[in-house]
């Protein structure tokens, strides 16, 4: 999956989000790169990334378009490090 850092959650493709049995639990509106608006279905899919796993929301879209959101990475525990272009762990905050 590519990282995006500019997207809100995460997005997979329609066919594949369905053939995984992945339930549609609403639709929400969002702003394209274009400055188009669309309407997307949601789901929630639980993701492992380097060993850890979180459950977080996903939009069914496009084929091709395989992303991992900002949301996903905060709820995995992990950062982008812009200068290595690799993952890290944030420090996390309980208060």
């Amino acid at each position: 999956m590519l990282v995006d850092t500019g997207a809100i959650y995460s997005v997979l493709p329609s066919s594949l989000l369905k053939s995984m049995g992945v339930s549609v639990i609403g639709v929400r509106r969002f702003r394209l790169a274009n400055n188009q608006v669309v309407e997307r279905e949601v789901g929630v899919i639980g993701i492992e990334v380097q060993r850890v796993k979180a459950y977080t929301l996903v939009v069914f879209g496009d084929e091709g378009v395989h992303l991992l959101g900002v949301t996903a990475l905060e709820e995995l525990g992990f950062e982008v490090d812009p200068i290595k272009g690799e993952l890290k762990p944030m420090k996390l905050i309980l208060m």
